[in-house]
């Protein structure tokens, strides 16, 4: 053969054998091998996981029934998420590298070069059907791989290192930090704060919080629900001290300040201890879990609303609306009753009237009563002479609430309040339902009922509209002010002329906009019915008055007296079903009125 033949043949012999050295060493191997380091590993069915660390105490948690718990080197709810990361991390670990036994074998210091024969750390996982054991040795030099090794499987593997902060150093890093278990429901509570005992039980029907203890009362539902959820986001701020022989006194839960239990049914759930301030740190108290010996530091400000006295618990609403209102009756220096015209609409009427109650004024009315704050629990155990004394016999005003009429259910009554005496600034007032007397704010009970209040006669409740027309309609506009009078003849549409004997200057677009803005009448606020001095409105012979004429020969007329609110709006009269009507004018039609409707006081 050709010399020069034979070294070309040598040369690519000697390559051959460069490739297979490097893909059986290197390639061969990692295509072979599996895409993850522990294959089959699920975290869902991994019942147990233990971390060894070099030198330091074995920590285990085991699953139980859903929940994680350590076991090791304490017993104490584990932190569920961060087991469940390091397992979803494992489940993912792929070899960047795959060392094969053989090159292992060849290299005679390798369990000490890659750290195996003193592992950082030992992970033990177990599920029912498998075990996976995992060295975690040396990390590589630059620092940002790991040799790892999987006891019974051949080789070894270098992966990313990122994982490795997943691992606890300590048992406190997989510690349950949580007060209470997290999203547990609970439907009582039992809270001893001092020398009292305060039980709370959720109402099924209405989801609303009642005292059971020390009374039966209502309770109030938005602290003890607002509570419940500033216990959730509490959590440990330091583990102090797992020996259960140690002197409860000296942090003051012996006996405790305060005490939670709570419950689901019959089962009980959780259960809190909370002791006394650490010298160095008021924001700070001790406490410790129902079942643990555990004692640790959490900060002070999301127990806070657990301490109170029984009234602190108790609702300050005077009521609640349970169901919808459809019926509301008065008994007081006036006596009214306003019904729901139909189940499940918004309109009213108000009894003995022929006219419709306004919706918008109803609703003012039931919101105002669901307003009334307690200010004063003032007796739990009521006798008749209490009644006398609180001016609760013949009470002053009686109000219900029912959720259909009398004559469709005679078990309706949402609420029935009877308001009695005054006292310094507050008027005693008890519900039919509970034997309690308590004080609301006088100011507030004057708002609604008082001579001058908000919604003390039934006319007040009257539908504010007054009248409505379509333009076209409109034939003619009459203005009376200051002793003169101009006719407004409409003859199209933007187009008016002076009846006969008026004058002025007349501009149609103008003075159609400023009738257009009349033409659906609404009162902010009706002030008086069936008054006889129309100079307690600003009213005289001088004051503006106008009348809007339509094509069927029908009239509206409005009076305007004195402006209110800086003249943005005014008072006026009209005459409704054979009656005068005294109502607060809105804002935006009397601007176009005192611009475009008025007779100026030189004629023009």
């Amino acid at each position: 053969m050709h010399s020069k033949t034979t070294g070309v043949w040598f040369v690519i012999a000697a390559g051959l054998a460069a490739f297979i050295f490097v893909y059986q060493h290197y390639f061969a191997t990692a295509t072979g091998a599996p895409s993850e380091i522990l294959p089959h590993l699920r975290p869902d069915t991994v019942t147990s996981v233990q971390v060894i660390p070099a030198s330091q105490l074995e920590i285990r948690a085991d699953r139980t029934n859903g929940e994680w718990m350590l076991s090791k080197p304490i017993v104490f709810p584990a932190q569920s998420t961060a087991v469940e990361a390091l397992l979803g991390a494992l489940q993912k670990l792929s070899p960047a590298l795959r060392i094969s036994a053989a090159e292992l074998r060849e290299n005679k210091n390798s369990e000490t070069d890659y750290g195996f024969d003193n592992p950082q750390t030992t992970l033990v996982i177990e599920t029912p059907d498998q075990r996976w054991q995992l060295l975690v040795g040396n990390r590589t030099a630059p620092g940002n791989q790991v040799y790892l090794s999987v006891v019974g499987v051949d080789g070894a593997f270098v992966a990313d290192s990122a994982w490795l902060k997943l691992i606890p150093q300590s048992v406190d890093e997989w510690r349950d930090t949580s007060l209470v278990t997290a999203g547990q429901a609970s439907d009582w509570i039992v809270v001893t704060n001092g020398a009292s005992v305060i039980e709370l039980r959720d109402d099924p029907a209405t989801h609303l919080w009642r005292m059971i203890r020390p009374l039966p009362a209502r309770a109030d539902t938005d602290r003890i629900t607002d509570a419940l959820q500033r216990l959730q986001t509490a959590h440990v701020t330091q583990f102090i001290t797992d020996n259960p022989n140690a002197d409860p006194g000296r942090y003051g839960l012996q006996p405790a300040s305060l005490s939670l239990w709570f419950g689901q049914g019959t089962n009980f759930s959780d259960a809190i201890e909370v002791g006394k301030s650490p010298a160095d740190d008021v924001t700070q108290v001790y406490a410790r879990r129902e079942g643990w010996n555990t004692i640790f530091t959490t900060a002070q400000e999301p127990l806070t609303p657990w301490f109170g006295t029984m009234n602190d618990f108790r609702d300050r609403n005077l009521l609640e609306l349970t169901a919808p209102v459809a019926e509301i009756e008065v008994n007081g220096p006036n006596h009214f009753t306003l019904r729901r015209e139909g189940a499940g609409t918004n309109d009213w009427k108000i009894a003995g009237e022929k006219y419709p109650a306004d919706a918008g004024t109803v609703q003012s009315f039931i919101q105002a009563l669901a307003g009334l704050q307690i200010e004063r629990f003032v007796k739990d155990a009521v006798t008749k002479p209490d009644l006398m004394a609180y001016g609760l016999t013949a009470p002053q005003c009686q109000v219900t609430l029912r959720s259909t009429s009398p004559a469709a259910d005679t078990n309706n009554v949402i609420v029935q309040l009877f308001f009695g005496g005054v006292g310094t600034n507050e008027v005693f007032v008890r519900r039919a339902d509970e034997d309690f007397i308590y004080a609301v704010a006088a100011n507030d009970y004057n708002k609604l009922f008082s001579d001058s209040g908000l919604f003390s006669a039934d006319w007040l409740f009257r539908d504010r509209h007054i009248w409505s027309y379509d333009l076209p309609d409109v034939t003619k506009v009459t203005i009376h002010q200051n002793g003169r009078t101009r006719e407004l003849i409409h003859d199209a549409a933007n187009k008016w002329s002076l009846g006969p004997g008026s004058t002025g200057i007349v501009t149609g677009r103008y003075i159609e906009d400023a009738v257009q803005q009349l033409s659906n009448l609404t009162a902010d606020d009706w002030l008086m019915r069936n008054f006889t001095d129309p100079s307690q409105l600003g009213i005289t012979p001088d004051s503006l008055q106008i009348t809007v004429e339509l094509r069927n020969g029908q009239k509206d007329t409005v009076d305007f007296g004195a402006p209110i609110s800086n003249g943005n709006d005014a008072l006026a009269a009209v005459t409704l079903d054979g009656q005068r009507w005294a109502f607060v004018f809105p804002a935006v039609p009397y601007q176009f009125v005192a611009a475009y409707l008025t007779i100026p006081t030189n004629g023009m």
